[in-house]
């Protein structure tokens, strides 16, 4: 029997899943984990779980977990106190700034930035802080195309989901579900959902290069050639024209007539080599999405990691637009998160919409989005020489030298560095190079609420999750680590009573932003107020203040009083299962925009430029073999592979090839086969399967933590390769400078 049953929110993905967690007392007195499932009470995910899930045991109770802060002395990592760390930092970083400026500090966040609570909260501050032009940030090597997409198109990050619960009809380009869960969609079982369309008579239609496992149990899977995605989405779109559908939309859109001249040479049967799809099945396909009573165009990853991510992005919601299932239910939908979101600030039609250009990189005049620049142009800032040059990083849950493009010119990077710190758990690829690593706690010691992924909900939920185990004496909060080092870049003290008040007062100046932004909002319950009154009211200290603040002034809160009930904290409290809201609403728009004209606007400079490219590329040669990646249910980016019951079994980082490829290159089953590319070559092991069309090959991500340094046990015990030794910095997104980690051309031959 348990002792204690506690329930939060897995943190790992997007998926967003309800844990209930068995405890039990140890002859100690304190508590362990006895079993961890899904919560069959929860709100949103009603006991889904994947395998990961149940791992967070594993991961607390990791060995190689550091919980100290450590510090390089010798070439060696020792463990050090909190105030040593900071102290440590405090003696480089004040120097260096003072010597090089403040760019000489370039600051990285990780993917996990995203899942956690504090860095959500703190690491703007952070970064005003330290002022370097030297950002960047896992978006740009997966989904800065989409967030710029939306941002062209409706003024503001609001990237609309599939309404799975309630459509007709599930179009997916480079998504695989079934292995990932959602992303930029937050939908926890999305395979149940996906089968629950199908169980209502609907279709499910998957395009991607592999078939893939959501494709395994999909209606119809369509082989598409990689980096294709762009040509066969202006095809559909050119169909729809020719029906001369415009969808409900079109008094609230810009563009129209000039997107239907631009889209004119896209005709299936022009499209169909470059996308290896016949035109007949390009026909049919437009004219199902045009005939469901409802339908949702969705693309993930596949369509974001290419060299069209931007332009991609935005025809996926001009298929949605034109089939008139945009901001409608059962098509494509807004979500309308608890926290609050981006749109709800100022009103329609009076923003500023996205620009770009404002700001460019040193080196090679790349361009910055959203205050930051794509982890493609780190190295050459690192590298070359002269103002502005880094010389310093600070990592944040990130582990770079592992998932960004040539990772054998980073490490490089990395390792020329004048000073590094890092907050993170391991010592990895990455912060093998660190000079101070500063570990956060495991995911079932800190507070939890998905403040970024409930934007991207396909329904309205909130949950709060409450630490499931105390912190030992020798950790720190995680909030409290970013606020202690934002202190020691503002040349405050290090260490002592001095930092900690210092730290406080960090603290107190976020939650004054917070409320202050929340009485200048016109639509907020709050506008107009006292912010120092909503400040005081909250009655809570740190990251949960800043979240009642942000809960209580959101569109579901209570307003501090000026409403009879609503949204807070205390009431996520005293529900454990989370809190439903109700599904998605529809006829969002107009109120939802802010751009300058306050309608959808589909063309732009960039957006314009890269349809001209798209039509100069139509007829181009494709190379003899084009690696694109993949994914397993069982792994997570790269940090999930020092879990033993996670990678155990066979081995899942081979190379699938096509049997027909494999004839013709001379490469046996099971066999070892080179991969080389433009930046790198590396030997892995072969699996020959007609999953993948021929000409393609795939290489899983995240795999290869056997490097020197690495303090990873089971990780580096695992035979996998990192497929980032072929990935090419330069092979991007033009838009954004997002990796292309899918179309990467390549030489396969046996080992």
């Amino acid at each position: 029997m348990a002792d204690r049953v506690a329930f939060r929110t897995c943190p790992l993905c997007e998926a967003g899943c309800g844990l209930e967690i068995e405890l039990t007392t140890k002859p100690d007195g304190s508590e362990e984990v006895k079993r961890i499932r899904g919560d069959q009470a929860d709100v949103f995910s009603a006991g889904f779980i994947c395998p990961k899930g149940s791992t967070l045991k594993h991961l607390h109770e990791d060995p190689d977990w550091l919980r100290q802060p450590h510090v390089k002395r010798g070439g060696q990592f020792v463990p050090v106190s909190w105030d040593e760390a900071f102290e440590t930092i405090a003696a480089a970083v004040g120097p260096l700034m003072d010597e090089h400026g403040r760019n000489a500090v370039g600051v990285y966040l990780g993917n996990p930035n995203a899942h956690s609570l504090g860095p959500m909260l703190y690491n703007k501050g952070l970064l005003k802080t330290i002022a370097s032009r030297n950002i960047f940030s896992a978006s740009t090597v997966d989904q800065r195309p989409k967030e710029v997409s939306a941002a062209m198109m409706f003024g503001s990050v609001a990237v609309p989901v599939p309404d799975l619960d309630r459509t007709d009809y599930l179009l997916m380009l480079g998504a695989n579900p079934l292995a990932s869960n959602g992303s930029l969609c937050t939908a926890p079982d999305f395979p149940g959902r996906m089968k629950r369309i199908q169980e209502r008579g609907g279709k499910v239609v998957v395009v991607d290069p592999r078939r893939s496992e959501t494709a395994e149990v999909c209606d119809q899977h369509i082989a598409i050639l990689p980096n294709g995605d762009a040509y066969l989405l202006a095809a559909l779109a050119n169909v729809l024209f020719e029906k001369d559908q415009v969808g409900r939309l079109a008094d609230h859109t810009l563009g129209l007539d000039d997107l239907r001249t631009r889209l004119a040479p896209f005709t299936p049967e022009a499209v169909a080599d470059r996308v290896g799809i016949d035109a007949e099945t390009i026909r049919t396909l437009a004219d199902e999405l045009a005939a469901a009573p409802t339908a949702a165009v969705y693309g993930r990853i596949g369509t974001t990691c290419q060299e069209f991510g931007t332009l991609t992005s935005v025809l996926v919601d001009v298929v949605n637009l034109l089939t008139g299932n945009l901001d409608r239910v059962g098509g494509a939908m807004f979500s309308c998160p608890a926290s609050g979101h981006p749109t709800s600030k100022g009103e329609p039609g009076t923003g500023r919409g996205f620009r770009m250009g404002r700001t460019s990189s040193r080196v090679s005049g790349t361009n910055a989005t959203f205050g930051e620049f794509p982890v493609t142009v780190m190295p050459e800032e690192i590298e070359t020489p002269g103002e502005g040059q880094i010389r310093a990083m600070v990592t944040v849950g990130g582990n770079p030298v592992s998932s960004n493009p040539n990772t054998v010119r980073l490490d490089a990077a990395f390792a020329s560095l004048d000073f590094m710190v890092s907050v993170d758990p391991y010592i990895n690829e990455t912060t093998r190079h660190a000079d101070v690593i500063l570990p956060p706690p495991s995911p079932l010691q800190k507070p939890h609420y998905d403040l970024a992924l409930l934007q991207f909900g396909v329904r309205n939920v909130a949950n709060y999750s409450a630490p499931v185990l105390p912190l030992a004496e020798s950790q720190m909060d995680e909030g409290e680590i970013i606020r202690r080092l934002t202190a020691v870049f503002a040349g405050d003290a290090a260490s002592g009573p001095e930092a900690q008040a210092a730290a406080d007062a960090i603290d107190d100046f976020t939650a004054a932003a917070f409320a202050g932004a929340a009485t200048r909002d016109t639509f907020s319950n709050v506008a107009g107020r006292d912010a120092t009154e909503i400040v005081e009211a909250t009655e809570r200290t740190g990251a949960e203040r800043l979240l009642d603040i942000a809960l209580r002034t959101g569109p579901f809160g209570d307003g501090f009083g000026s409403e009879d009930r609503g949204v807070t904290l205390e009431q996520l409290e005293a529900n454990p299962h989370g809190v439903d809201l109700g599904p998605l609403d529809e006829e969002r728009i107009p109120g939802i925009l802010r751009t300058p004209s306050g309608k959808i606007e589909l063309l732009n400079e960039h957006i314009e430029a890269e349809l001209d490219r798209l039509g100069d590329t139509m007829a181009a040669e494709m190379p003899e073999m084009i690696l694109v990646g993949r994914r397993h249910v069982r792994s997570n980016n790269s940090w999930m592979h020092n879990v033993r019951v996670l990678t155990k079994g066979r081995n899942r980082c081979t190379l699938q090839i096509h049997p027909d490829d494999a004839d013709r290159l001379g490469i046996a089953d099971g066999g070892a086969a080179k991969v080389r590319s433009r930046v790198g070559e590396l030997i892995i092991d072969c699996e020959t399967t007609d999953v993948v069309r021929p000409g393609v090959v795939s290489i899983p991500h995240g795999f290869g933590q056997n490097g020197e340094g690495v303090q990873l046990r089971v990780a580096s015990e695992y035979r996998g390769v990192n497929t980032n030794i072929l990935t090419d910095e330069y092979l991007r997104d033009p838009i954004t400078g997002n990796i292309a980690l899918n179309g990467v051309p390549v030489e396969v031959a046996p080992a």
